[in-house]
Formats: C-alpha cells, sequence, structure tokens
C-alpha cells in the first residue's frame, strides 16, 4: 500500500460513502495498529477524506474492535482501520466499513475498487473541507462495554486469581489486552506491549 494507494483508496470510499449513504454531512471512524507507516497512512487517509467534505473521528491507536464499536457509538457513517493483521512490517491496508461497524460485502468493496479504477471521485471546494475531532478514549469505552456483557462474569474471573502473559507484538493488542485483563482482576506479565 504505497501513499498514492492510500489516497486513491481513500477516496474511492469517501466517494462510495457519499453515494451509498447520500445525506447532508458524513462522518467517518478511523483508527489503526502501531506498523512503522501507521502514522503516515493515517494522516493521508484522514486528510483525504477531510478534502472530501467528511468529518473524521481519530482513535488514534485502536483496535480493529474498537473502531467496529465506535461507529455506530459516534452515529458515523462508515470506518477505516489501517492494519495489515499479521502480515509484515511493511505492509499495510484500509478494512473499510459500514455505518453499523461491520466489514462491507463483496458488493460493496467491488464498488470501491471499481471507483479507484475509475478515478471516479472529487474534492470539496475549500469552504466545505471536513474537519478532524480526536478521541483516545475509545479503548477504554470498548473495555466498559465488553465489562458490561451479560456473559462476562467479573466476579468469578477476579475470584479464579488468574495470571496471563500477553505478547502485544509491540502494537494495539498490548495497550488494549492488558487494560482489560486488569479490570477483571487479572495479573498480567507484559511481553512487547510498547
Amino acid at each position: 500500500l504505497t501513499p498514492v494507494d492510500a489516497v486513491k483508496f481513500a477516496a474511492a470510499y469517501g466517494a462510495w460513502l457519499k453515494n451509498d449513504r447520500n445525506k447532508e454531512t458524513y462522518r467517518v471512524v478511523v483508527g489503526r495498529d502501531a506498523r512503522i507507516s501507521g502514522s503516515m497512512i493515517q494522516e493521508l487517509v484522514m486528510n483525504t477524506l477531510v478534502g472530501m467534505g467528511i468529518h473524521i473521528i481519530d482513535l488514534g491507536l485502536s483496535t480493529t474492535p474498537t473502531v467496529e464499536v465506535a461507529v455506530p457509538m459516534e452515529h458515523a457513517d462508515g470506518g477505516i482501520i489501517l492494519t495489515a493483521s499479521h502480515n509484515p512490517k511493511q505492509w499495510n491496508a484500509l478494512k473499510l466499513l459500514n455505518e453499523k461497524g461491520e466489514f462491507l460485502d463483496a458488493a460493496q468493496g467491488a464498488k470501491i475498487l471499481d471507483i479507484a479504477e475509475k478515478e471516479d471521485f472529487d474534492f470539496s471546494d475549500v469552504d466545505d473541507l471536513g474537519n478532524i475531532i480526536r478521541n483516545d478514549s475509545y479503548i477504554d469505552i470498548h473495555i466498559d462495554e465488553v465489562l458490561e456483557l451479560p456473559l462476562v462474569d467479573a466476579d468469578t474471573i477476579r475470584k479464579a486469581k488468574f495470571k496471563v502473559v500477553v505478547d502485544g507484538v509491540n502494537s494495539t493488542g498490548g495497550i488494549a489486552i492488558p487494560k482489560l485483563l486488569e479490570e477483571l482482576g487479572v495479573e498480567v506479565v507484559k511481553l512487547y506491549c510498547d
């Protein structure tokens, strides 16, 4: 994923979103993992969408499920997660979400690929640019949501006095997972959680 690819596919997603949602204003949640290229790609993606008049909720370092949770909580029109999951460090990707915080289906993805190939997108006039609002509290919000799930018995977990080793591979799992486990009273041994 080159910088040019990031701009092209972000613009194609923005064009698809505007066509699919057909409203006055648009909001997209964006979060990323801790890849070396992540910050650069995130800035390109966010500012491409801003250039299309789309407002951004920037979660910064975040997990994929946290971005999925944030989209409906923010009443956003979609979301983008910047991560190449378990691929090598030089890779990056855009994982695209709809307004429910769910991954796009094959037909929606095909439309975006078609828009990108044709470069069928327009940018806004300078008076109609979007803006970026930073909200770095969503990992904590997501943890609170998990703890409220009926199937999560936090008291039983606390009483078990578990000890868990977390290898966060120096990415966002190393931020979120220890916090969740500590909230559950688990003793956490952190490896590669920087």
